[in-house]
């Protein structure tokens, strides 16, 4: 969407509270680009922590891509008010379906540069491997890492030959 026609959708506000000053796309994967302030993008820190409380309206907004913004932005505030009002949204068909599907984890190393399968890594710290007398030390290179699934803190490699598993904040891609 272009930034006009998205600054005509939003009424050239905020979609989640209101604001009308340094408005800019987000891209909420995989739904649309949302029009946001810089406190609701996570550029400044809100003025109190009842700014949230603007997602009790956006959550009721008719356009998919601001009703999944709404839906993952709930997820990550650690309040009882923000589960309450997820569990029961009523999301169009385009934005339940973008909620159900999997979220992609991603694994970055120290440097915050993104590791795939297969990539090679040096490790920056002596680390002790748990279960052995064995310590991985600095600047070893690990070939051929594995990703753990679930978890983007985590990769797997081989270290003189025992394969074990490493914390991404102690590695760096090669």
């Amino acid at each position: 969407m272009t930034d006009a026609a998205l600054s005509a959708r939003a009424n050239n506000e905020c979609e989640f509270c209101g604001a009308s000053g340094d408005l800019a796309a987000l891209s909420f994967a995989p739904g649309g680009d949302v029009l946001l302030c810089p406190v609701c993008r996570g550029e400044a820190d809100p003025d109190s922590p009842a700014h949230w409380q603007c997602l009790q309206g956006a959550a009721w907004s008719a356009e998919p891509d601001v009703q999944f913004a709404v839906y993952r932005k709930l997820a990550s505030l650690d309040e009882s008010w923000a589960t309450e009002l997820r569990d029961t949204m009523v999301l169009s068909d385009d934005a339940q379906a973008w909620a159900d599907a999997p979220v992609a984890i991603e694994h970055r190393d120290a440097n915050g540069v993104l590791l795939e399968r297969g990539d090679t890594v040096v490790l920056l710290k002596d680390l002790p491997v748990k279960g052995s007398s064995m310590i991985a030390k600095r600047g070893t290179a690990v070939r051929s890492i594995a990703l753990v699934p679930d978890n983007a803190g985590q990769i797997e490699g081989k270290v003189d030959g025992q394969r074990i598993v490493i914390l991404t904040e102690f590695v760096k891609k090669r």
